[in-house]
């Protein structure tokens, strides 16, 4: 969970320098940043269905591989196209890991009270922003002249 949580916080901190080197559109950037946690909203309860008929196991091995290399994928795209295309691969990735773990711990804690206290730490887990907040967020970063504005007094 911290693991998808974590590239969702990676992306507010690095859009500066995404927008400075990939140079994507103001549509384009928040694509970037949504398209990820759309795709995992999307996928939950599909992969959830998936993971009870391939095994909980295996869809959360394939999909914290797909989750690494696809990271790969993001770190060296060359355009905001590849971007957005890396970052809804991502988003599949993300949505195997969070059903998985959740029905694993379900497995693996037989006492009810040792569950309720496992489900409890894998709720308190971070989670990605929901794709409104972010996208009104980015929206008034934007239209409030963002970090590098002209008429900023910073180099």
């Amino acid at each position: 969970m911290l693991l998808v949580a974590v590239d969702a916080t990676v992306l507010g901190l690095a859009t500066p320098f995404l927008s400075e080197d990939l140079q994507p559109s103001g549509t384009q950037l928040l694509w970037i940043g949504d398209v990820y946690s759309f795709v995992i909203a999307g996928l939950l309860v599909s992969m959830g269905s998936l993971g009870d008929r391939i095994g909980r196991k295996k869809l959360l091995l394939t999909g914290a591989v797909a989750f690494g290399a696809v990271s790969v994928l993001n770190a060296y795209a060359t355009s905001p196209e590849m971007m957005i295309l890396a970052r809804a691969l991502l988003g599949v990735a993300g949505a195997t890991l969070m059903p998985s773990t959740l029905a694993l711990i379900r497995n693996i804690f037989h006492d009810a009270e040792e569950r309720s206290f496992a489900i409890g730490i894998w709720g308190a887990a971070p989670r990605p922003a929901r794709p409104s907040a972010r996208s009104s967020a980015a929206s008034s970063w934007r239209t409030s002249g963002g970090a590098r504005s002209s008429s900023s007094t910073c180099p």
